[in-house]
């Protein structure tokens, strides 16, 4: 039989192109500069066994392997060819590289192939709070279901944000990225932000060079804008998602490089815009499609027959809705037709008056039915047991009712940029589906008129105008979007 003139490990006659590295730097007329390893040792003149290099690790001599690159793959052992100068040989002396220095169908299973990970197909970034967050998950959800793989859809949040635990648990990777939002006057907590925005800008260039999307979807918040700026050196297809009236300033930033901007309003001023709704969660949405609020009072143990009034105003809660209502529950003593459940929130928890730390039910049959809780995990089956709502403005929250037709009375938050609850809370108003209280008018009188006077009137009227305006096919039409301009793979 035939025996090669020389040893198996050499360079194949196609050049370096064998295993799943990639190609190395056009040859030029210059010496062999040092490598970043340790060199592999002086031969002697005796035979000796060939050490391999201390360090099994990349040395970040060169990109890192595509998916389109085989690896680990059954494929004819290595022949002769040209000596390979260092740089080449000792890849091939590296201890358990790929499998070189035998033959690699050895051991292995008829045709078995260990794959790299997938690549990221999109980037989806922003987050902060809930309503820039839940909406990503909405949309995320959506592409998993046309069959895209949870692994290739990764999200960048910020570290202080609600994400970094939304996020995991929905099944998705996440980079966190430090940092925190710029106040709109000049302060010394803004010139930490502006380093943690520039620290955050740094990362998330080395991100989208590294992950290399075939598309980024930017929801907005900091960390949204960082990547979003990426997206655009590297020239990856950009798409915004805003979830407000008014569009917030970091999607106003990035607009014009945008290829589409996805809105819930058509008065949403983003260049670009499609309006496409705002995406509600699955859970909302299922509530939606099949309501039962009996059985959802029931699950959160609300009495029957009366009409339920829901407060709520975000995981930390509003003061000023809340001593509103504290201050409602003496006119509502001896109302046996009224069920109050009241989402406190975390930051006033510990202060609400001895009337709010009763037990439930403290009316007695022929009273009000009240009921305080520091947080609700069960926003849907709150929704899909209220009549009637009281809460702030938000986009998402805006959404969620009129997706669920649930009529309300929204008091805006007084620092959101531009006023832009107020204007969310616009269409709703017009319809005939909500009243507006600004905030500084809020206060025990004007809450029980409010809500007397819509418990009073039609609610179904009521629920229906709010249910024209819902979007439940929010998340899909934004999905398109991201499809559309995705770059093709």
């Amino acid at each position: 039989m035939g025996v090669p003139s020389r040893g198996a490990h050499r360079l194949h006659p196609g050049g370096d192109r064998r295993g799943a590295r990639p190609g190395r730097q056009p040859d030029r007329a210059r010496a062999v500069r040092g490598v970043h390893g340790r060199r592999l040792r002086d031969r002697d003149a005796r035979p000796h066994r060939l050490h391999p290099t201390g360090r099994l690790r990349h040395h970040d001599l060169d990109r890192g392997p595509g998916p389109h690159q085989h690896r680990r793959h059954r494929r004819n052992p290595a022949d002769q060819g040209h000596h390979p100068p260092v740089r080449v040989l000792r890849r091939v002396v590296a201890a358990d590289v790929a499998g070189r220095g035998r033959d690699p169908a050895v051991g292995r299973p008829g045709g078995l192939t260990v794959s790299a990970a997938p690549p990221t197909w999109a980037i989806v970034a922003g987050g902060g709070t809930a309503g820039h967050v839940l909406p990503g998950l909405a949309v995320a959800r959506e592409l998993v279901d046309r069959g895209h793989r949870p692994e290739t859809l990764h999200f960048v949040g910020a570290e202080r944000g609600i994400e970094s635990r939304l996020v995991p648990e929905a099944g998705f990777t996440i980079t966190l990225l430090p940092g925190r939002g710029l106040q709109r006057r000049l302060t010394l907590q803004n010139v930490a932000a502006a380093f943690g925005l520039a620290v955050a800008l740094a990362r998330a260039i080395v991100l989208v060079r590294r992950r290399r999307p075939a598309v980024v979807l930017a929801l907005g918040g900091f960390a949204s804008a960082a990547c979003a700026l990426a997206a655009v050196l590297w020239r990856v297809p950009l798409v915004l998602a805003d979830q407000n009236a008014r569009a917030g300033a970091s999607n106003r930033l990035v607009a014009r490089f945008a290829r589409a901007a996805a809105v819930p309003f058509e008065e949403t001023d983003l260049p670009g815009a499609v309006v496409t709704g705002n995406p509600v969660r699955g859970e909302i949405l299922a509530v939606a499609a099949d309501p039962d609020p009996a059985a959802a009072r029931r699950t959160l143990g609300l009495p029957d027959g009366r009409t339920v009034v829901v407060v709520f105003a975000g995981s930390l809660g509003s003061r000023r809705i809340n001593e509103a209502v504290y201050g409602a529950l003496s006119a509502w003593t001896g109302r046996s037709d009224l069920a109050v459940h009241h989402v406190v929130g975390s930051r006033d928890w510990d202060d609400r008056p001895d009337a709010a730390r009763r037990e439930p039910s403290w009316g007695g049959p022929d009273g009000l039915w009240y009921r305080a809780v520091r947080y609700e995990d069960r926003m849907d089956l709150v929704l899909a047991a209220a009549d009637l709502a009281v809460c702030r403005a938000g986009g998402t929250t805006v959404a969620e009712l009129a997706v669920l037709g649930v009529p309300a009375v929204l008091v805006p938050l007084p620092i959101a940029t531009r006023d832009h609850q107020s204007a969310n809370a616009g269409p709703l108003v017009r319809a005939g589906a909500a009243v507006l209280v600004p905030d500084a008018e809020l206060d025990a009188a004007r809450l029980v008129a409010e809500v007397d006077g819509l418990l009073a009137g039609d609610l179904a009227a009521r629920s229906d105008a709010a249910r024209s305006l819902g979007r439940p096919d929010a998340a899909a039409a934004v999905a398109d979007l991201v499809e559309t301009h995705a770059r093709p793979r």
